[in-house]
């Protein structure tokens, strides 16, 4: 008992003595003078919503133009949000960051669908090599699949229409919803289960972790369906298949029960991945345009109550759940690592990682890396023509959360002032 009392107060003074997001020191150690400098560049003119709104809507069209851009967008908003062009070329960044005790998440970046079932077979293989690749280093442990990747979209809308329109828990609605699949529908969605159940295999063969992306709401059901059967299926001794909860949803503090029951019932350890959203300005629009309910919570507080709450669900239960922390809110880390403290948890429990894009919020993972934590960035790659809403997703999120932005700024130029002080 004495052994165990010493033990808890050693955590509790690792928290608060050692992680501080205003540490910049820590925070920048990996990027040189140039390379801050930069990236400040980058974040100030982000803020521009003029020229973010009109470089929002002319890069696509320089691209598909083949108008000489790509070195100007490699140079600038790609090296800072992104690993590579190629699978081969995150290897450097991997390795750099494992220096300091941060992962990587892998995201292959392409969507397939261009060329139909083809292009949904392609997209299949590729997050299998990726998988593959990310088997072969020391420092991937997660790779992140994007279902819309290998499913079409439409088949996927209508799957959840026929969800909705059900009664039940999610799988009693999804058996019922199967009935209204043409036969060519059925065949399709087989195919679609096949791939999922070829890149779960795959990683559960490799033990790498699979991160499935979040969706729109109205495609979101058959998204969760799916998860749900490769968790049943591969997650009986660890965490190998996670779901992405968007919590910025007013129904996923629920639904994230809901899942901890199915888990329970099934005997599979619940893996998952917490989030705010990414929909947010297309879903309440959405909602306006056909006169059904938002199905978004009310205001920001709402979003950072349910957040909290489902971490600390997700502490409560943390043997039976696997659960990665992807936030770049300081007050929800740092509420993180002090629940972790308050329930004697040790900073690198297997079962909670922390997660933060590449190229953001370095004061959150790096701190964390250093205090013990187990973090990753996520770490998208691929060709510049195809990473290209991807990017524009950053540059038209940094331009709206001003707050964030503001924070990155002030945080790199008191490194470049800390530096050349000290020289």
């Amino acid at each position: 008992m004495k052994k165990d009392f010493s033990y808890f107060w050693l955590i509790v003074d690792q928290l608060f003595l050692m992680i501080s997001f205003n540490d910049t020191q820590i925070a920048f150690a990996y990027k040189s003078d140039s390379e801050l400098k930069k990236a400040r560049f980058l974040f100030h003119s982000m803020r521009n919503a003029f020229l973010v709104k009109w470089g929002i809507r002319l890069t696509p069209l320089a691209i598909r133009l083949k108008l000489p851009i790509k070195g100007i967008i490699r140079n600038t908003i790609f090296s800072q949000f992104v690993g590579g062009e190629t699978l081969e070329q995150t290897a450097s960044v991997a390795r750099k960051l494992g220096i300091y005790q941060v992962q990587v998440i892998l995201d292959y970046g392409v969507e397939g669908g261009n060329d139909g079932e083809a292009g949904f077979d392609h997209a299949c293989a590729e997050f299998i090599r990726v998988i593959n690749y990310a088997a072969s280093q020391t420092n991937i442990p997660f790779v992140s699949i994007k279902v819309t990747g290998f499913a079409r979209f439409e088949l996927l809308e209508k799957l959840d229409g026929s969800l909705e329109s059900a009664s039940g828990s999610l799988m009693k609605r999804y058996a019922s919803a199967l009935n209204n699949f043409t036969e060519a529908e059925s065949a399709e969605w087989k195919r679609v289960q096949h791939r999922m159940l070829r890149i779960c295999e795959a990683a559960s063969s490799k033990q790498v972790g699979i991160l499935v992306d979040a969706e729109e709401t109205w495609i979101q059901d058959p998204v969760d369906v799916l998860s749900i059967q490769m968790m049943e299926r591969f997650n009986k001794q660890k965490g190998i298949v996670f779901n992405t909860v968007q919590l910025y949803r007013r129904d996923r503090l629920g639904f994230l029960k809901d899942m901890l029951e199915a888990a329970h019932f099934k005997n599979f350890i619940l893996g998952v991945k917490l989030v705010r959203g990414a929909y947010m300005e297309k879903e309440r629009s959405r909602a306006e345009a056909n006169h059904y309910p938002s199905p978004i919570q009310e205001n920001k507080e709402a979003t950072d109550s349910d957040y909290n709450k489902a971490v600390a669900f997700c502490m409560d239960h943390v043997d039976d759940v696997s659960a990665i922390i992807a936030s770049h809110n300081e007050h929800s880390n740092l509420n993180a690592t002090q629940l972790m403290g308050e329930k004697g948890l040790a900073l690198n429990h297997p079962h909670i990682h922390f997660s933060q894009l590449y190229g953001m919020s370095d004061n959150i993972t790096f701190n964390l890396a250093k205090a013990g934590c187990s973090v990753s960035k996520y770490l998208p790659f691929g060709p510049i023509e195809d990473v290209v809403p991807y990017l524009m997703r950053r540059a038209e999120e940094n331009s709206s959360l001003s707050g964030q932005t503001g924070r990155e700024l002030a945080l790199i130029q008191n490194e470049l002032t800390r530096r050349k002080r000290e020289k």
